[in-house]
Parts: C-alpha cells; sequence; structure tokens
C-alpha cells in the first residue's frame, strides 16, 4: 500500500483547522481563533522549512550523481581491459582507450567490429547467456565476455546494445602450458623376447647384440633430453619432460629395435609403458607400471601410454611369438584349484554371444570344478547360431549338464556368499555374459587369450590373460591336465575344448604353436572324433546364399583392405560375418578384411587380416578389440551405413598414424 505524503498529511490539517477556527468564530472569542491562527502559521512554517531541506538535498543528490557518472566514465575510460559498446548489427557505438589501442586504428565509431576483429562469431551472443568466447587477435589470445543493456526495452524492437569486455589470457596460458611442458613423464623399456634371444645367439652375438640396444636407446634419450636407466638385464627406466612426449609418441624406436640383425633368428621387440599426468611422482610411476602390464598383456612390441584414465595405444605391428611358461601354467593350475576348493558355490561365463571358444572354455572349467566335488552353474542368458550345434550336441551327450546351465535371473536369487566367479574368453566386464555376478561374488578370476584392452575386471584374485595363446579353450586344456593327475574328462568335455581351439586357429592354420598341437593331442587321447568336431560348423543352404551376396557387395580400400556388409538381420548373421571375413583373406592381394552385419539392432564388426595390417588396433577405436589378426567390435544406436563410415574413418586413422609395415 502507497504511503502519505507529508503534504497529503498537511492538506487535511489545514481543512480541520480551518473547520475549528470557523466554530470559533461563531460561538467563541477571537482568542481562540487567534490560538488557531498561530498553530496554522507554525504549521506552514514547519512545511516550509521541510520543503526547503527536500530541495537541498535533491540538489546534492544530482550533484552526487553527476560525481559519480563522471567518476564511473572515468574509471570505465581508464580501465586496463579494452571495452567496446556495439549495436545489435556490430556496429561500434563507444569504445575506451585500451580498445584502442587493442584495434591499432584512429578511426572505428561506427565502424563495424567484425572489420577489425575479423573472428570475432557474433552470433554465439547469446542474450540469455554469460559464455566467454575465446579468440585470437594479434598473436595474443583473449577470452571475450560480454553483457546485454537495455534488454527490458528494446527485446520487442529486437534492438539492443552489447558491452564487450576482452581479458588477455595469453601469459596466463603460456605459463600453462611451460607447467605442462616441463612435468616430469615416467617410462618403462622391456625387452620382450630377451630370454629366447639369449636361447638362441652364442655367446660372442649376446653381448653384441645387447650393445646395440643400449646404444640405440641411450640415443633415444640423448634426442628426448631425457634420463635413461638400465634397471635389470633387459628392463629400463625413462624419464624425461612433457614437452619432448610428441617426439617419444613416434615410436620409432620399436621399429629400430626390431631391425636389428646381429646372428639373432628372431626380431628384438620391446614394450614400453608411458605414465604421464599424474598429480605426483608417485601417481605418474603407478600409471607407467599400469600402462607396462597392458603392453605386455597385449602380447608386447608395441607402447602404451596412460594419462589417468586415458590409454592409447601404439605399434604392435608384428604377431606375437609364443612365450609361455608350462611352469605359469602349473603355478596357474594350482592356484585355481586352491580356489575353487575355498569356495562353496562356482559361477562360470563367457562373453555376451558366446562363440565356440567362449562355450567350450565354459564346459573345461565345469569340468575342472566338478572333479573338485564343487558346485557350480554355467551362465548362459541366451543362445545364438555360432553355439547351436555344440548345444544341441550337449543335450544328447551330456544331458545332465542341462540343470546346472541357468540364466542370470535365476543367479541373482542364489546365495552369493563366499561364491567363485570364473570369467573366460574376456577380460572386459560390460562384455561378459553377466555383469552383475562381478558385482556380487566375493572373488573372481579371468582366464583369456586376447590382448589386453583399456578396460579390466577390476581387482581378480587370479588373472591369466596369454596372448600368446590361440585360444582359452588351449589354456584350460593345459590346466586340465596340469590340475591333477589322471584327470576325468568326458568325450563332449573333449569335443568342446578341441571346437573351441579349432574355430580361433580356423582349423590350426593361424595363431597355432606347440603348445597348440600338445592341447589338441591330449583332447584326442580322450576319445574325440575329429569329424565330429568338423560337423560343428556345419551351415545351412540360406547361410551359403547370405554369405554369397556379402562376397558380392565386397569394397577395396587402400592397402588391399576390404569392406563389405549384410543389410539384413539374420539369426546367423554373426557366424557368417566371421566366416566371411576369413574367406576374403584368400582372395589375392587382401591383407585384411571387415565384414558388418545388423544382430539385434546393433551393428557387429569382424575384422581379420594377415599380419601386414593390425584389425585389433582398427576396431579398438570402435570400442571393440581381439588380437592382431583376429578381432571384433559391436556398435550400438547407428545404422550399418554409419557404422560403415566410422570403419572407413578409423582405417584411414590407422594408415596414417604408419601402421602398414
Amino acid at each position: 500500500m502507497r504511503k502519505k505524503s507529508f503534504i497529503e498529511d498537511y492538506k487535511l490539517y489545514v481543512f480541520i483547522i480551518a473547520f475549528l477556527i470557523t466554530i470559533v468564530f461563531i460561538y467563541k472569542s477571537s482568542k481562540e481563533a487567534l490560538l488557531l491562527v498561530s498553530i496554522l502559521l507554525f504549521f506552514l512554517y514547519c512545511y516550509e522549512l521541510l520543503t526547503h531541506r527536500k530541495k537541498q538535498w535533491t540538489r546534492y543528490v544530482e550533484n552526487l550523481s553527476k560525481d559519480v557518472d563522471l567518476a564511473t566514465h572515468h574509471a570505465v575510460e581508464k580501465m586496463p581491459s579494452p571495452i567496446v559498446l556495439i549495436d545489435n548489427s556490430g556496429k561500434m557505438l563507444w569504445y575506451n582507450s585500451k580498445f584502442l589501442e587493442l584495434a591499432d586504428e584512429k578511426k572505428i565509431i561506427n565502424r563495424y567490429i567484425t572489420d577489425i576483429i575479423t573472428n570475432l562469431n557474433l552470433d554465439k551472443l547469446v542474450i540469455d547467456s554469460s559464455e566467454e568466447i575465446e579468440l585470437k587477435f594479434k598473436d595474443r589470445i583473449y577470452t571475450v565476455s560480454y553483457s546485454i543493456l537495455d534488454m527490458s526495452q528494446s527485446l520487442d524492437k529486437s534492438e539492443y546494445i552489447i558491452m564487450l569486455y576482452f581479458t588477455d589470457k595469453t601469459d596466463c596460458i603460456n605459463l600453462s602450458k611451460m607447467y605442462e611442458q616441463e612435468q616430469v613423464n615416467i617410462g618403462f623399456i622391456y625387452i620382450d623376447n630377451y630370454e629366447d634371444l639369449m636361447d638362441q645367439s652364442d655367446e660372442v652375438n649376446r653381448s653384441i647384440l645387447l650393445a646395440e640396444v643400449d646404444k640405440k636407446l641411450n640415443r633415444l634419450s640423448e634426442s628426448i633430453n631425457s634420463i635413461i636407466k638400465k634397471t635389470d638385464r633387459n628392463k629400463y627406466l625413462l624419464v624425461f619432460e612433457n614437452k619432448n612426449l610428441d617426439l617419444v609418441k613416434k615410436f620409432e624406436i620399436l621399429d629400430d629395435i626390431r631391425n636389428i640383425q646381429l646372428g639373432n633368428t628372431m626380431p628384438v621387440t620391446l614394450s614400453m609403458g608411458i605414465g604421464i599426468g599424474g598429480e605426483s611422482l608417485r601417481e605418474t610411476y603407478k600409471f607407467a607400471k599400469a600402462a607396462m602390464d597392458i603392453a605386455l598383456g597385449r602380447g608386447g612390441d608395441q607402447a602404451v601410454i596412460k594419462d589417468n584414465d586415458k590409454l592409447s595405444f601404439y605399434g604392435g605391428s608384428v604377431q606375437t611369438i609364443e612365450k609361455r611358461s608350462k611352469v605359469r601354467a602349473r603355478v596357474i593350475s594350482y592356484a585355481l584349484k586352491q580356489f575353487v576348493d575355498q569356495s562353496k558355490i562356482i559361477f562360470i561365463m563367457g562373453h555376451k554371444v558366446g562363440d565356440m571358444d567362449s562355450f567350450g572354455a565354459c564346459i573345461g572349467i565345469y569340468r575342472i570344478v566338478k572333479n573338485r566335488g564343487k558346485k557350480c552353474f554355467i551362465v548362459l542368458n541366451s543362445l545364438n547360431p555360432s553355439i547351436d550345434n555344440i548345444f544341441n550336441a550337449l543335450k544328447i551327450e551330456q544331458p545332465d549338464y542341462l540343470d546346472d546351465i541357468i540364466t542370470y535371473d535365476k543367479a541373482k536369487n542364489m546365495s552369493f556368499k563366499s561364491s567363485l566367479g570364473i570369467v573366460v574368453d574376456t577380460h572386459i566386464p560390460q562384455q561378459t555374459e553377466a555383469p552383475g555376478i562381478l558385482e556380487r561374488v566375493d572373488k573372481v578370476i579371468v582366464i583369456d587369450h586376447h590382448r589386453r584392452g583399456e578396460s579390466f575386471i577390476e581387482d581378480p584374485v587370479l588373472s591369466y590373460v596369454e596372448p600368446y595363446a590361440s585360444s582359452t579353450c588351449e589354456l584350460i586344456t593345459e590346466m586340465l591336465y596340469y590340475i591333477e593327475e589322471n584327470t576325468k574328462i568326458t568325450k563332449f568335455d573333449a569335443k568342446s575344448l578341441l571346437a573351441g581351439i579349432a574355430v580361433d586357429t580356423k582349423n590350426f592354420a593361424v595363431n597355432t604353436g606347440v603348445r597348440t598341437f600338445e592341447a589338441a593331442s591330449f583332447l584326442k587321447e580322450q576319445g574325440v572324433d575329429t569329424l565330429e568336431v568338423r560337423k560343428l560348423f556345419q551351415n545351412d543352404l540360406n547361410d551359403f546364399r547370405n554369405k554369397g551376396e556379402i562376397i558380392k557387395n565386397i569394397t577395396i580400400l587402400q592397402e588391399g583392405i576390404a569392406i563389405s556388409k549384410l543389410e539384413r538381420d539374420v539369426d546367423t548373421g554373426i557366424m557368417i560375418a566371421a566366416q566371411v571375413s576369413d574367406e576374403i583373406l584368400n582372395i589375392k592381394d587382401i591383407k585384411a578384411a571387415f565384414v558388418l552385419v545388423i544382430s539385434n539392432d546393433d551393428i557387429h564388426i569382424s575384422g581379420r587380416s594377415t599380419e601386414k595390417i593390425n584389425v585389433q588396433r582398427i576396431l579398438e577405436k570402435l570400442g571393440g578389440g581381439g588380437h592382431m589378426t583376429v578381432a571384433g567390435a559391436r556398435v550400438s544406436g547407428c545404422t550399418i551405413e554409419k557404422v560403415e563410415e566410422m570403419l572407413k574413418k578409423a582405417i584411414t586413422e590407422y594408415l596414417e598414424e604408419g601402421e602398414v609395415k
């Protein structure tokens, strides 16, 4: 409610007094009238006095406002940061002296600001936003903040005034860059195949070979102004400043070392793990150790850079050389036996959309656990064409296994106290058949043969990741005959394991070492019929027709890389993609093949190659992984055409990185 002014109150008083005077004159003497007149005069005097003081206060405020306006104008004019007023079209209406220095021109009033600062994008000036704009002008970097003036009056007319404030951030940015460049990075360098090199070289060549490796590593250290220290016979510590990281990232040292030929029958390969971006030297050191573990887990002959949670991979241009130790296999087998014996319930699972290797590995672990007299379950949510044949064989040959094959919905209702989870044929938590199992069990064991990627199951109590093995079934077959003497194994168990080895080696054609044949020999001794194993890979007529359509759609890119796709969703799509990508490699001059298929609204990519191209590196760019010559990826939320474009881009980036040897 509005308050009454003094004048309004005064009028009321005058009216009352006048009324009283009139009454007094009518009924009383003049003395009372004189008193009332005196009172009236007193009120008039007070009113005049207050009016005069109000005028004085108004003049004071007006003069003060003028002084403040003058001071504000002076402050803005002399402000150390450039300021300019522009209208909604970009025409300059006013500027201070610092902006005039910035523009370095004499007459700029009524000119468009974009005529002077050509890279200023006025479209970014949003009325309801206070975001800053960064731009470069005359070798200086500025952040431009702004405010919209007189918005309430001018918006209807689509006219308004913008005040721009320029803050020079050049020195701050340069200081930040200097700090980043002077940060210390730590790297580890290992000679992967040191033992094999020493075994295959005579005494004279051994010292010459190691001296040449030391020479090349010291030359690398000098080129990046770093410190390198040999910490063991095959291990080195590298310390360098971050400003030289780009020189290190070329990783030409991997090729230089590999090209050493001093009587050695196999190439010398290095693994490098580099840690950067740690908040302390200790944290950077931990990053370097983790990077080295990943590099070795991916098969060696490559470099891994770890920057906090970000991993970058380089190299990996030669096929891994089998160098597993049977002693390690025995140790892992013994450790597995101990964990099984200490657990009440064991849950076994492979990866989503399982294949022969994943399913066969589950069967192998199931047999190990059953032989120990423990209760266990294989977690399998759904079947797919890749394992339909082997699962149908299970129903006939081992129907008793069916009671122990359950879905996650059933498994999650069971007691997980003192339970053990065993994951086979994958080490990526989100790719497991039931990621929820990992959060419920007390302990997790990982057994896999894929090269290690960025994501890894957290804190496993036992990790047996051997990228040198042909398949996970090969690893588990070794464990079967190391875990105890006279291992009991059914014919179906042997068939499942041999099928897993066969599918990942393409019937013993690739990724096959001496240990692979030893494992196959052991399984053959268990009475498995190789002809029955071959029948597990038979296709029907529709599959052959779909294969023909994929082959018909082949497109050849640069460097002999073939891409093809099946543009409709078929039940056997993933299996067909793997088979066709293998067959495409039989075409002359084809070095790599990628086949895209639709699977449950996702796009599955199957990649295969010769030793010239690393398909794992390519498909990792799309979130996949695998081995150098065998890899896959699954992309969600995109059309097959979009994924094809993404794949082509990843191939181009890979080729630009110079990975093809």
